[in-house]
């Protein structure tokens, strides 16, 4: 199962809200005014294998144990993982959008501040990363700064398939921002991060691990759509602020 939740003011679905779209099967509550078979024509077209489904899918990552080829009991249960992954998604702070191209796009000083505030935050916690993976986008990149300074000894890995984009053409229609050409070069891209970051741990994998990733807005919230098997023509309606923190737990039963 996934789970997950918000640290700080990002305003996503709740643990609460999350059990009763599950368990929703046909329809997804208030959020959505028409059955679920209206909302998935689109996202079945594009997602493919990854289509959603009016029911959880236990093996939405293609890990389960059960779906790999048959062994021995006391084999299959050797081969099943043990460890919880646990994903904090990071938005960039405020940075300058006059910039016309990405390099002056830097964080303004409240984005600093932010940035500064959310590490700090997250230390206080008592959060041990194992690894802080950021987008290559330069205000992710200068948001990553500041998480690497205030944990120096963790592991770091840049991505080019977290920077900004337009996943997903939403439901409902934005009036004011249609841009077709880039849902059509960025949404594999995003997709393809999606399928890299998300999955149950490796059998290898023994303990727990906390895992970083600074990126932005627009992948956050269609993450957050793809986690929990929810149309990901939605993600225009989840507010993702500077700087918040999206947790979300991939447990070993997936």
């Amino acid at each position: 199962m996934v789970w997950a939740r918000v640290i700080g003011s990002c305003s996503v679905l709740s643990g609460s809200v999350v059990t009763y779209l599950v368990a929703g099967n046909r329809h997804y509550g208030s959020l959505f005014s028409k059955p679920l078979a209206a909302q998935l024509t689109h996202s079945s077209d594009v997602l493919g294998e990854a289509s959603i489904s009016p029911c959880w899918d236990e093996n939405w990552d293609k890990r389960d144990p059960q779906s790999m080829m048959r062994k021995k009991a006391e084999e299959e249960e050797a081969e099943r993982p043990t460890a919880t992954r646990r994903l904090f998604l990071i938005r960039h702070g405020q940075y300058n959008m006059s910039g016309t191209v990405d390099e002056e796009r830097t964080l303004t000083d409240l984005g600093r501040l932010q940035a500064e505030q959310s590490a700090k935050r997250l230390f206080e916690l008592g959060l041990e990363p194992t690894v802080i993976y950021h987008s290559t986008m330069t205000r992710a990149t200068e948001t990553f700064h500041a998480f690497n300074k205030t944990f120096p000894d963790v592991p770091t890995k840049s991505c080019d398939l977290l920077r900004e984009g337009a996943p997903y053409p939403p439901q409902p229609p934005s009036k004011l921002w249609r841009p077709e050409v880039h849902f059509f070069r960025d949404g594999a891209r995003i997709e393809a991060a999606f399928r890299k970051y998300f999955h149950r741990a490796d059998v290898q994998q023994k303990e727990d691990s906390v895992e970083f990733i600074v990126c932005h807005g627009n992948v956050i919230r269609y993450f957050v759509c793809r986690a929990l098997q929810l149309p990901p023509e939605a993600w225009l309606r989840i507010s993702v602020a500077h700087c918040s923190v999206t947790q979300i737990n991939i447990r070993p039963s997936g």
